[in-house]
C-alpha cells in the first residue's frame, strides 16, 4: 500500500470525473438496453461531431452527482474509434475528467510523462468547450474537458 508523498506532483486546480466513454457499433440499437442495464436514463439525443468523426450520446445516472456514461459510435472509415470497435468489439474506451484550466492541466500531464495525443479542440457535444486526449504511462486513455467556469 502506498500513499502520495508531499513532494509528488498534483494536478492544478479542480478535477472531476465527468464521464466514462464506451464504444459500440450503434447507439440507436443499443442505448435503451444499455441505459436499462445501468439503471440510467437516455433522452434519445444523438450528437454528430465532425471533428472527431463520431456520434455520441449520454446516459444519466440514477443519482444526482453520478458521472455520465458516453456512448460513442464511429461515423465512417476515418473515425478514430473504428479500429477499437473492430479489434476489440468495442467496450470501455476512456475516462473524461473536467478540469479548471485545460492548458495548465496539459502542462502538468506532460510533466509526469503523460503523452498528449490530441491538443485542445472544440467539441460539439460540449457546446464548443475544448477537449484534449492523452495517454498515461499505464496506457489509460483520458479525455480532458475544459470547465465552464474557466472558459473565456
Amino acid at each position: 500500500m502506498s500513499s502520495l508523498a508531499p513532494q509528488d506532483p498534483r494536478p492544478p486546480g479542480q478535477i472531476k470525473l465527468h464521464h466514462i466513454g464506451f464504444v459500440l457499433a450503434s447507439i440507436q440499437e443499443s442505448a435503451e438496453s444499455f441505459a436499462r442495464s445501468l439503471g440510467a436514463t437516455w433522452d434519445g439525443n444523438i450528437v454528430f461531431d465532425p471533428l472527431q468523426k463520431v456520434r455520441v450520446t449520454f446516459l444519466l445516472g440514477a443519482h444526482i452527482g453520478d458521472s455520465l456514461i458516453e456512448l460513442v459510435e464511429p461515423d465512417g472509415p476515418e473515425s478514430p474509434v473504428l479500429r477499437f470497435l473492430e479489434s476489440r468489439n468495442g467496450g470501455l474506451h476512456h475516462l473524461c475528467y473536467e478540469v479548471e484550466d485545460l492548458e495548465s492541466h496539459l502542462v502538468f500531464c506532460r510533466s509526469i510523462g503523460t503523452i498528449i495525443l490530441r491538443p485542445p479542440i472544440p467539441a460539439v457535444a460540449f457546446g464548443g468547450r475544448r477537449i484534449a486526449w492523452a495517454l498515461t504511462k499505464k496506457r489509460l486513455l483520458v479525455e480532458f474537458l475544459e470547465s465552464w467556469s474557466f472558459r473565456i
